[in-house]
């Protein structure tokens, strides 16, 4: 489960909006609104990753994939492990020699 957002997404996209429109320093807005400046930066960066102003950081939705993609890759590597100790099990069982029952 995701850790609650500490700003609602509505103030998240006035602050963003606020610094684009204007031309004020992140600073400045971020003070008015009662917010961290660094948080309003971070924000300020992603909005203009994803809107393909910048190409120095994934845009959120490359960001869910590769976060999904991890995640898929860990589930397949755990199923893996499950599957080799499984057919190393199977092996020693058809290797095993039997013997029979004494008459």
């Amino acid at each position: 489960m995701p850790t609650p957002r500490k700003y609602p997404d509505e103030l998240r996209e006035r602050a963003i909006r606020e610094v684009r429109a204007t031309g004020r320093p992140v600073a400045h807005v971020a003070k008015d609104l009662g917010i961290h400046k660094e948080a309003l930066r971070q924000w300020v960066r992603q909005a203009g990753a994803d809107h393909g102003e910048r190409d120095d950081r994934l845009t959120t939705a490359e960001r869910d994939e590769r976060r999904q993609l991890r995640k898929e890759n860990a589930e397949l590597k755990r199923a893996n492990e499950i599957l080799k100790a499984a057919s190393v099990f199977c092996a020693q069982e058809i290797d095993r020699p039997r013997t029979r029952p004494s008459r």
